[in-house]
């Protein structure tokens, strides 16, 4: 009678966490950065017509790197749970940290139990109804492990290099152009300029009316790159 092979569990971890890292890594990276009205959200992503970046509910945006389909299954995922919530009970009690939560169980019962990892980091943001209301930034890994950021976060494989930059270079009570120029130096390599025809741009601006999530394109992202 043969042996059964044997890893222990130790391995197993560490080897599914290589292998996710290795598949984000692979992907661009993104930053979320909180300016004086809201949250400014900067991806190096060349595509028209695959986001990034998206709108899940009324003062809440979904944004994610790795593998697309993975991800976007998982923003499907939240677009329904907050519809399904909104709609039993009331708007108000669909928050981004309920939703981030969920979030954080399905992607550690992956991570766990199933032979293969979600190769992606997602963020929810949720900007504040008032002035003096905090925004959040909840930052959540292939794992499950779920991050309460304020000021910025980073999600991707080069998340070291663009964190020590942010450090730097970030300031409360930054303006729009001034984020959103921010997050476009942050994000390029080797002191090179990415244009707003390799940029994904989107806000949660707090002035808006109820839908705070809007996307920024065009001529209007040409001019806050200045």
């Amino acid at each position: 009678m043969s042996m059964p092979f044997y890893v222990s569990p130790e391995q197993v971890m560490k080897d599914r966490a290589d292998y996710a890292r290795k598949g984000i890594a692979r992907g661009r990276s993104l930053v979320a950065l909180e300016y004086v009205h809201g949250i400014v959200i900067v991806a190096e992503n060349p595509s028209r017509t695959l986001f990034k970046i998206s709108e899940v509910y009324d003062r809440i945006a979904f944004a994610g790197v790795g593998k697309y389909n993975e991800f976007q299954m998982l923003k499907i995922g939240g677009v329904r749970l907050a519809d399904m919530k909104g709609f039993q009970y009331s708007r108000e009690d669909v928050t981004a940290n309920s939703l981030a939560n969920a979030y954080a169980q399905t992607l550690g019962q992956v991570f766990t139990h199933e032979m293969k990892p979600y190769e992606v980091e997602i963020l929810v943001a949720e900007v504040g109804v008032a002035d003096d209301e905090p925004n959040q930034l909840f930052h959540i890994l292939y794992d499950g492990t779920l991050m309460d950021e304020s000021d910025f976060t980073v999600l991707g494989g080069d998340a070291e290099r663009i964190s020590e930059a942010l450090d730097g270079a970030f300031t409360a009570g930054l303006d729009l152009a001034g984020a959103v120029r921010l997050g476009a130096q942050v994000l390029a390599e080797d002191g090179e300029r990415l244009s707003s025809e390799s940029l994904e741009v989107a806000v949660l601006e707090r002035g808006r009316p109820r839908r705070a999530f809007r996307r920024i394109r065009g001529g209007e992202l040409d001019d806050l790159l200045g």
